[in-house]
């Protein structure tokens, strides 16, 4: 079968197929819009199958363009990666990422990794998929992203799991709240208060689910939502307090948040860096997972006191 399309031509169509929109897919590669098409058409024609359908207000695949354009993805990650390897991660050079975390490391430690990363590379691009742990999880197996930022995969055979963290639980609530001034609060003590959670769908409630098993006075949910940082707007809201990791806690000078230890019992989480077992990262990801690891090993160095 002779090929009469080019590089070129893939690259714009997995640009639409991300996008689901032509216009904007042509200013990704620099492209007017009528040269655009032209290219996704000569594509179709060379293949001789249709990989879009169009209409006036959006562009969706086909069943034969779904499964082509994640072949294409994976062709050309590897053929970045490829170059990526044998040049070195220029800063120059465009890449990409995809980093699988739950939704509760993003604010405050993800955003702040991610920033470092971009100053060193800042051509490389990096998809977030924030999702449930379990999805985070599922993404790293199944190789739809390069590594994940999770609380669970240490049990699983196949995924290495670096603890970057062990955090506690803590109650969030609001400044003004009458627990902001404790110095630390018991979970009974939140029974006290409207209570909000996570639903039983979260990795997270499974935690605390098995930690406060027979624990007494524990408290009863008023409001319930599937993430954490959703649970932080409702308190910032004033509808009641929460618990929370540590890691989704924004620092001591938020103007409304404020933290406080929990105990009786003490809940605690790791969170880790996953990733396919025997499988190598491309360069650039392999540069942003050692970032992370830095920042760990920046955390844990004692800090100087000044004198």
């Amino acid at each position: 079968m002779a090929i009469h399309f080019d590089l070129n031509d893939l690259q714009a169509f997995r640009a639409v197929a991300e996008l689901g929109n032509f216009r904007r897919a042509a200013e990704t590669v620099h492209l007017s819009q009528p040269a655009f098409s032209r290219r996704i058409d000569k594509l179709e024609q060379a293949l001789g199958v249709r990989l879009l359908e169009r209409s006036t207000r959006r562009v969706s695949l086909t069943t034969v363009g779904r499964d082509f354009a994640r072949k294409v993805s994976q062709l050309l990650d590897e053929l970045d990666g490829t170059l990526l390897g044998l040049r070195g991660i220029a800063p120059t050079r465009l890449g990409e990422v995809t980093v699988a975390c739950v939704p509760s490391t993003v604010y405050y430690h993800l955003s702040t990794v991610i920033r470092r990363y971009r100053e060193a590379y800042p051509k490389i691009r990096v998809r977030v998929l924030d999702a449930s742990a379990n999805d985070a999880l599922a993404a790293v197996v199944r190789g739809e992203a390069d590594f994940g930022l999770n609380f669970m995969g240490s049990q699983e055979p196949d995924i290495d799991f670096i603890t970057l963290a062990e955090e506690r639980f803590v109650a969030a609530c609001r400044r003004d709240h009458p627990l902001a001034r404790r110095r630390r609060v018991s979970w009974a003590d939140l029974a006290g208060h409207d209570f909000i959670t996570v639903s039983k769908a979260s990795g997270n409630r499974l935690l605390i689910d098995q930690a406060l098993a027979g624990v007494p006075g524990r408290p009863e949910a008023m409001y319930e939502a599937q993430h954490v940082t959703t649970l932080l707007g409702l308190v910032e809201a004033g509808l009641g307090v929460a618990a929370v990791p540590s890691m989704a806690m924004p620092g001591k000078d938020h103007p409304l948040l404020a933290s406080v230890p929990l105990d009786t019992p003490v809940v605690t989480r790791k969170v880790g860096l996953i990733r396919r077992r025997g499988r190598p990262l491309t360069p650039a990801a392999q540069q942003l997972f050692d970032v992370f690891l830095a920042t760990r090993e920046a955390a844990r160095r004692p800090r100087r006191r000044s004198v």
